[in-house]
């Protein structure tokens, strides 16, 4: 069994067995303007706690959150096109969303709805979800979703 850690845009735990590969997480690390903005918005409006950063105090470069099972890491733009230069110069934000199935959608709505920026609210899908979509500080759109009661 061979463990390896990608550091990329998303880390990466894989284990091999037999020859194939078994993802055993994906986590997100979003380029950000400012990390400490990131970690005040998700902790705060969120509830996500932070495991781990670069530096330990002060102007961050980089952090690690958790929030259950779910983790997230942010990084600012000069520090990750340092450790990656394929980032350099590429702007911040992606054309992507960050779906997160939760619990109860409506009770989370109504906890964070004034905490946020949403655009959009809750509405039920085809595939049988009910979801809204909120915008972090630097323009990643987060949708949040439970499936519809029966």
């Amino acid at each position: 069994m061979i463990s390896i850690v990608i550091i990329s845009i998303v880390f990466f735990s894989i284990t091999f067995t037999q020859d194939k590969p078994m993802i055993k997480s994906m986590t997100p690390n979003l380029m950000v303007q400012d990390v400490n903005k990131s970690v005040e918005f998700y902790r705060g409006v969120l509830g996500f706690e932070l495991i781990a950063s670069v530096p330990d105090s002060g102007k961050l470069d980089w952090a690690w959150l958790k929030h259950g099972t779910v983790e997230l890491m942010f990084q600012t733009a000069p520090s990750l096109a340092q450790d990656l230069p394929e980032f350099k110069g590429k702007p911040i934000g992606a054309t992507q969303t960050l779906y997160t199935k939760v619990e109860n959608v409506k009770k989370l709505f109504e906890q964070i709805k004034n905490k946020a920026n949403v655009v959009l609210g809750l509405k039920t899908t085809f595939y049988g979800m009910e979801e809204f979509t909120i915008k972090d500080p630097d323009g990643y759109l987060i949708t949040f979703a439970s499936e519809v009661e029966k």
